[in-house]
């Protein structure tokens, strides 16, 4: 059954046809270029961000100097930020090669592999971004009952980038997750209109 040149397959997942079909394709890469060029910038961003910051304090005619290697919920963030950017920078390349050659994803292997390299992606910088933002906010507020102090007050400046890097990563992970579900639409799509050319047939 089909409308306005748009079949729906057995498993509700709505089958573009023809020119519909790369109308929306054109579309969809579109979006997916642009998610993946704000990925990449801002992963950069906050791994710079987070890994330069530093603050030296005087505590008791002792310099004690703040950096991002002292909590390892940062360092895992570093390194998160680090993947999430080179690994969006390759995906952007293959989105701008695809643009030039015109081409539709009609290939099942490497739909998968998008989709699951953005799934791993999404989930990695999720756990990341939450372990910071629990780093972060011990730092900030401190544990009285286990007699935590806020390091915040004494590392203001420090703690304020930091913020600002743990920002930047919150926008990554929502991105990558927006492009796994672009991912899984274009992958899900290709079995969609496989089931309409089986039924077609009968």
């Amino acid at each position: 059954m089909s409308y306005l040149g748009v079949g729906v397959s057995p498993g509700n997942v709505p089958v573009y046809h023809g020119s519909n079909l790369k109308a929306v394709d054109r579309r969809i890469r579109v979006a997916e270029l642009v998610l993946r060029g704000v990925i990449s910038g801002l992963a950069i961003l906050s791994a710079l961000l987070i890994g330069t910051d530093t603050q030296v304090k005087e505590i008791f005619s002792i310099q004690k100097k703040a950096k991002f290697t002292d909590m390892k919920a940062l360092v895992f963030l570093v390194i998160a930020n680090g993947l999430a950017a080179a690994y969006s920078l390759f995906q952007l390349l293959r989105c701008i090669l695809s643009m030039i050659r015109g081409s539709v994803l009609f290939n099942k292997p490497l739909a998968w592999a998008i989709f699951s390299g953005d799934q791993v992606m999404s989930y990695l910088m999720l756990a990341a971004v939450a372990a910071a933002a629990q780093s972060a906010a011990l730092a900030k507020l401190g544990q009285a009952e286990l007699q935590w102090m806020k390091i915040c007050d004494m590392y203001a400046k420090f703690c304020n980038q930091v913020g600002e890097g743990i920002a930047s990563a919150l926008f990554v992970s929502l991105s990558f997750v927006v492009v796994s579900a672009i991912s899984a639409f274009s992958l899900f799509r290709l079995y969609g209109e496989n089931k309409r050319k089986n039924s077609g047939r009968w």
